[in-house]
């Protein structure tokens, strides 16, 4: 099981990145593949997740109406296109698999639950920042 993630890049704040995270090793359609991120000095933040079974997609308040996640199963691949980026935005952005079919979900408190110990894998990250 393998996620690769690509597509960070340094971007003034009010741009737009879209994020790649290829999978192998594993059906997409039978798994939840969540996002996180995580800045220096800052705690690890699960932000959105999407189960490609069925569509479901669930975002934090942090990036809800400005980010959004999808996918494509015949290619492997789940995209993040992120919109009017803060500087707040800039961290480092994994993508991770789940052990289960579907998210945890709707988000509860504006959070996404995206427990570490689920993950079946995760990605290395890809740095994005934003300079205001």
């Amino acid at each position: 099981v393998q996620l690769v993630e690509s597509g960070g890049s340094v971007v003034q704040a009010g741009g737009s990145l879209r994020l790649s995270c290829a999978t192998s090793g594993f059906n997409l359609a039978d798994y939840a593949v969540g996002w996180f991120r995580q800045a220096p000095g800052n705690e690890r933040e699960g932000f959105s997740c999407i189960s490609a079974r069925d569509g479901q997609t669930v975002y934090a308040d942090s990036v809800k109406g400005r980010f959004t996640v999808s996918s494509d199963t015949a290619q492997n691949v789940v995209y993040l296109q992120m919109n009017n980026l803060k500087s707040e935005d800039t961290a480092i952005y994994h993508c991770a698999v789940e052990r289960r079919p579907r998210c945890f979900g709707p988000a509860y408190n504006g959070r996404v639950y995206l427990p570490m110990d689920l993950f079946m894998s995760s990605g290395p990250g890809t740095q994005v920042t934003v300079s205001s």
